[in-house]
C-alpha cells in the first residue's frame, strides 16, 4: 500500500477511533480499500493537519533571528538567556511603565552588547587566538576555589568560559598590548588632576556647645548662644566662656577639640568652617549635637602627595584611561568593516 492509499485509511480509523471516544459510532458511506473515506473522517483529517501545521509553525516563533553578524546570528533564544539576570534584576526594583522603559532599554543594549561580543569572538578567529581545553578546566578549578557555583558537567558552562577567556586574550592582543604609558603623560595627569592626590585639610579647632536643656528647649537653647556669641564679639576669652558655659565633653579643656582633619566633622560645621580664617569664630551652628560656636585655632596649608609617591598610582589611572579609548576604537573599526542587520 502507498503513501496515498494510507492516509486515507489512516485517517478513517482515527476518525472511528474519535467518534467511539464520544460514544457516536462513526457511520456513513465507507468505500473499499481503495482510499476513499467518510466523510466526517476526511473532515477529521483536515482538522488534524490544520493542528498538526499550527503546532509546527508556533514552535518556530518561538525562537527567531534577533541580529545577523557576518555569518554568524544572534537568536532571540540567546538574548533572552542573557537578559534574564538584568530582567529579574529590574522587575524587583520597578514597576508599571519605568519597568518596561528599563526592559526595553535592557534589550536594545543586551542586543549591542552580543554583536560587539560575536565580533570579538570573529576577530579572535581571524587572528588564530584560541583557548586550550587544558586552559578551560584550570579556568573552571580556579572558579570552583573561589567559591563559585560551576556545572562543570555542562557543555554551555564550557563554551561559555572558553568565549570568555578569549575575548580576554583577544583584547589584551588588540588593544592592552598596544598601550604604553610614558613618563610626560603621567606628570601632566598629575598636574591636571592635583586635588586628587591632596591631604586633607587639617584644623586646631575650639568649640562651645550650648545643649537644649529639655526637648522643647532649642528656643531657650539659642538665646543662650546669642548672648555667648556676643559676648566673644565684645573680646571675652573663648577658653573662659567654653569652661563656664560649654555643654560639651571638652569645656574643661577650654573647648578645646584638638586637630580635626577635613571630613572628620560634621557636614553643617564643616561648611561653616569654609570662610573662617585662623583666630576667628564661627556664627551659631545647629546639629543634631546642638548649637556650636567653633573657633579656628590653626589651620594646616592643604598639602599635595609628591609624584614619585603616586606615580604607580597615575601610571595605573593613565593606562585605564588609555585601553577605554583604545578599545572604543577598536570596536569602531570592527563595527565599520562588518556587515550588522539588526531584526530586532
Amino acid at each position: 500500500m502507498n503513501d496515498q492509499s494510507l492516509f486515507p485509511h489512516t485517517c478513517l480509523h482515527g476518525y472511528r477511533l474519535f467518534s467511539s471516544l464520544r460514544g457516536t459510532p462513526a457511520t456513513g458511506p465507507v468505500r473499499s480499500a481503495t482510499g476513499f473515506t467518510t466523510t466526517g473522517a476526511l473532515i477529521f483529517c483536515l482538522c488534524l493537519l490544520f493542528v498538526l501545521i499550527s503546532n509546527a509553525e508556533a514552535a518556530k516563533l518561538e525562537d527567531r533571528i534577533v541580529a545577523v553578524v557576518n555569518s554568524d546570528l544572534i537568536m532571540l533564544s540567546e538574548l533572552k538567556r542573557d537578559l534574564l539576570p538584568e530582567q529579574d534584576r529590574l522587575r524587583k526594583l520597578y514597576k508599571g511603565e519605568d519597568l518596561e522603559r528599563r526592559l526595553k532599554t535592557a534589550e536594545a543594549m543586551g542586543v549591542t552588547k552580543m554583536i560587539e561580543r560575536k565580533l570579538q569572538l570573529q576577530a579572535a578567529k581571524n587572528k588564530g587566538v584560541d583557548v586550550s581545553d587544558q586552559e578551560v578546566v584550570q579556568a573552571v578549578e580556579e572558579m570552583k576555589k573561589q567559591g563559585e557555583a560551576i556545572d562543570s558537567a555542562d557543555p554551555n558552562t564550557a563554551r561559555s568560559i572558553r568565549e570568555q577567556l578569549t575575548l580576554m586574550r583577544v583584547v589584551d592582543r588588540e588593544v592592552r598590548g598596544l598601550i604604553m604609558v610614558a613618563d610626560s603623560e603621567m606628570k601632566r595627569y598629575y598636574q591636571e588632576h592635583q586635588d586628587r592626590f591632596a591631604y586633607p585639610e587639617e584644623y586646631q579647632l575650639s568649640q562651645i556647645l550650648i545643649k537644649p536643656r529639655t526637648p522643647d528647649g532649642l528656643s531657650a537653647a539659642h538665646g543662650r548662644a546669642e548672648a555667648l556669641l556676643a559676648t566673644l564679639k565684645q573680646g571675652e576669652p573663648f577658653e573662659d566662656l567654653a569652661l563656664r558655659f560649654s555643654d560639651g565633653a571638652d569645656a574643661s579643656r577650654g573647648g578645646r577639640l584638638g586637630l580635626v582633619r577635613q571630613g572628620e566633622l560634621i557636614p553643617a560645621l564643616e561648611q561653616a568652617l569654609t570662610s573662617v580664617d585662623v583666630g576667628q569664630i564661627t556664627g551659631i551652628v545647629e546639629t543634631a549635637e546642638g548649637l556650636h560656636i567653633v573657633r579656628v585655632d590653626d589651620k594646616k596649608p592643604r598639602q599635595f602627595r609628591p609624584f614619585e609617591q603616586v606615580k604607580a598610582e597615575i601610571q595605573s589611572l593613565v593606562f585605564q584611561q588609555k585601553t577605554e579609548d583604545q578599545y572604543q576604537i577598536w570596536m569602531a573599526d570592527l563595527k565599520n568593516k562588518a556587515y550588522i542587520e539588526i531584526k530586532f
